[in-house]
C-alpha cells in the first residue's frame, strides 16, 4: 500500500499526510508536518479523502480553488498496515509502518476528539524504534522527492 506526503501552501502551511486504503487517499492535514522524534505529538486534522490520482500531484493550485496554493510531494513511499486499515480508521486509531524517503518506521494515528467544525481531530505519533531521530523537523527537510524542487522553486 501506498503512502504520500504533500508539503501544502495554502492559506496556511501544513503537510497533507494520505495513506492508500479502500481505493482512495485516506488523508489529515498536519500543520507542523510529521517527525521522526518519537517525544513529539502532532495534532492531524481528518479531510476529505482524495483520489488515487492525486498521489503523484505537484504544482500550484489556481486562486478560487479549493486548496489555492502550491503543493510538492514532500515524500512518498509504502506503509504496511497492522490489520485492516480502513477498520481502523473508522475505530480511530491505526498503527503503520512507513518506508518512505524522508519518513521510516511505527507510526500510529490516534483520534482525539471531534472539533466544533464537526471535523475529527487526532494525533500523529513516531514509535520509539531505530528510526527515531530526537529533534527531526520536517522544514529541515524541504525538497520534493519526486522533482527536487522546493514549494518556492514552483512559482
Amino acid at each position: 500500500m501506498r503512502f504520500v506526503v504533500q508539503r501544502h501552501r495554502a492559506r496556511r502551511l501544513h503537510y497533507d499526510f494520505r495513506l492508500e486504503i479502500g481505493g482512495v487517499l485516506a488523508s489529515w492535514a498536519v500543520p507542523k508536518g510529521p517527525t521522526l522524534d518519537p517525544q513529539v505529538r502532532r495534532a492531524a486534522f481528518q479531510v476529505e479523502d482524495h483520489e488515487l490520482s492525486y498521489y503523484d500531484f505537484e504544482g500550484v493550485l489556481p486562486a478560487g480553488r479549493y486548496g489555492a496554493g502550491d503543493v510538492i510531494v514532500w515524500d512518498a513511499g509504502t506503509f504496511e498496515p497492522q490489520g485492516d486499515p480502513g477498520q481502523a480508521v473508522k475505530d480511530g486509531e491505526i498503527h503503520f509502518d512507513v518506508y518512505g524517503e524522508k519518513l521510516r518506521g511505527r507510526f500510529v494515528l490516534v483520534r482525539t476528539r471531534q472539533g466544533a467544525n464537526g471535523k475529527w481531530e487526532w494525533l500523529l505519533l513516531h514509535k520509539r524504534d531505530e528510526y527515531a531521530v530526537e529533534g527531526w523537523d520536517a522544514e529541515d527537510h524541504p525538497r520534493s522527492v519526486l522533482s527536487g524542487r522546493t514549494n518556492d522553486e514552483l512559482l
